[in-house]
């Protein structure tokens, strides 16, 4: 058997170049009985399988009415089988079921929104990313106009209910308004339990945050994704289309070329189903949208917490200070996507920029200012206490070092570290010493201290060493008046 292309050269040299059959054997490299056997055919002809009986040939008719009954699988119909007396192998019967298995696909209707009717959000994921020394989950939020498919985008490093309600805000003020409904998922932060075949049970702060805004919630039946399918095609082309081979340096830039990506290519371009803008559709839309509230509906989550003896409140393995009269106390946060408040009943005590790093300290100074000063004040008054337990004199010597020098509480350090390398009575005396010599100042106290420990040097006689010092001494004659008295 020759390929098409070698017939198609071998009719070629025949037809056209009046070679022989032993020539074109010889120029094509091919048997001579084989050359000699396609000269004479005028067109291709491939060759025909040979079809070889099979033993699943007389229960294939058995097989496919079975198969109209009921879904059997193929373990079962071989099952079956054997008991009419089949011998063949599983794998041909399973390949045959396979093959003429009636296949039933689920039907969808196909729904229709009035302009400002519907909005549909949903979650999506992608990788993590790295945030200082840590990496976190990468989500990002997506909710579309279901008339107009106007997309808003949002990246967020958690799901939880500050990141959910929060998005919603962003995208409202997105779109410049509010729709009639939300249609969302079954997730935790928006639903609570949503049984099958009854009404979902919605989360209370989701509810008061849809009050706010004035839009109904609606929750998707449970294992059915179709009836948001335009938010979940809108998730899938944010995978596809911005996310796809992009190389995220940071997530600070992320938001901001999400934008830059909805107002320039995916709110600009033709939609696949409605074959025209969604920046054009939403022209139409817009109008029909609610109107945003003067107040912005407060996002925050409540967490409640215990400080630390340290003034810390801990979150999320990273640790915030509070002042040090809130320290061991129960108190309450208040946490936003971007920073975080703490509150005391409902007092705001501290507030911090959020961290989404890990085993992270984030202090504010101002908080321990005030322990540290009446720490320093309470270190001096024990100071002060020791000094004056020298020695009665040094109530005296302590109003002369306030007057005369300008940091009397360094002063009286000092002289107490000497008091334990010396001894008190040694000091006691050097405070005395220094009174009657009007010396004020832990340097005069050391210096006394240093000349009594010093010993005493005994005069000696003197020796001359050279003969010629002693023929130049002039010694002055005695006085002997006194022995003359007596």
């Amino acid at each position: 058997m020759i390929s098409y292309e070698t017939f198609c050269q071998l009719r070629q040299m025949f037809d056209q170049k009046n070679l022989s059959a032993a020539q074109i054997a010889a120029e094509l490299e091919l048997d001579l009985k084989t050359a000699e056997k396609w000269v004479k055919q005028p067109t291709y002809q491939a060759r025909r399988p040979v079809k070889r009986p099979s033993k699943l040939d007389p229960f294939k008719g058995q097989i496919m009415a079975m198969l109209e009954r009921h879904s059997y699988s193929a373990q079962q119909i071989l099952q079956e089988l054997k008991l009419q007396g089949y011998s063949g192998a599983y794998s041909i019967l399973k390949d045959f079921v396979r093959l003429v298995r009636p296949v039933r696909k689920a039907a969808y209707l196909t729904l229709e929104f009035a302009p400002g009717e519907c909005a549909q959000a949903d979650w999506g994921s992608f990788g993590s990313v790295s945030v200082g020394s840590t990496r976190r989950r990468l989500s990002f939020f997506v909710m579309v106009l279901c008339y107009s498919r106007l997309s808003y985008l949002e990246f967020t490093l958690g799901q939880g209910m500050e990141q959910f309600l929060s998005c919603h805000q962003n995208a409202f003020s997105f779109f410049g308004g509010a729709p009639e409904k939300v249609m969302i998922d079954n997730l935790k932060t928006g639903v609570l339990t949503h049984p099958l075949g009854e009404k979902a049970q919605f989360h209370p702060r989701y509810l008061d945050f849809a009050g706010h805004y004035g839009f109904q919630p609606i929750a998707c039946a449970v294992r059915k994704p179709n009836e948001k399918g335009r938010v979940e095609n809108g998730v899938g082309y944010v995978k596809k289309n911005f996310l796809s081979g992009l190389q995220i340096a940071s997530f600070e830039v992320l938001n901001p070329a999400a934008i830059h990506w909805l107002r320039t290519v995916a709110n600009v371009r033709i939609h696949g189903e409605t074959h025209r803008k969604p920046l054009d559709l939403f022209e139409e839309e817009k109008a029909r949208l609610k109107s945003l509230p003067a107040l912005a509906y407060d996002a925050a989550a409540l967490k409640p917490v215990t400080a630390s003896s340290r003034c810390r409140v801990i979150f999320e393995a990273n640790r915030y200070s509070i002042p040090h009269l809130y320290a061991s106390q129960k108190l309450t946060l208040k946490l936003y996507p971007e920073r975080l408040c703490i509150y005391h009943n409902e007092t705001l005590i501290a507030t911090h920029p959020r961290s989404y790093d890990r085993r992270q300290d984030i202090s504010n100074p101002d908080h321990t200012k005030e322990l540290l000063a009446q720490r320093l004040k309470a270190r001096q008054q024990t100071l002060l206490l020791a000094f004056l337990n020298l020695t009665p004199s040094a109530q005296d010597y302590c109003r002369k070092l306030e007057e005369k020098r300008l940091n009397a509480p360094h002063h009286i350090q000092k002289i107490v570290a000497l008091s334990e390398i010396y001894g008190v009575d040694q000091v006691a005396r050097a405070i005395a010493d220094a009174l009657t010599f009007e010396a004020y100042g832990c340097e005069y106290i050391a210096n006394i201290l240093e000349q009594r420990q010093r010993p005493s040097v005994t005069p000696t006689a003197l020796h001359l060493t050279r003969r010629q010092d002693l023929l130049e001494l002039e010694i002055p004659a005695a006085d002997l008046t006194p022995y003359h008295r007596q």
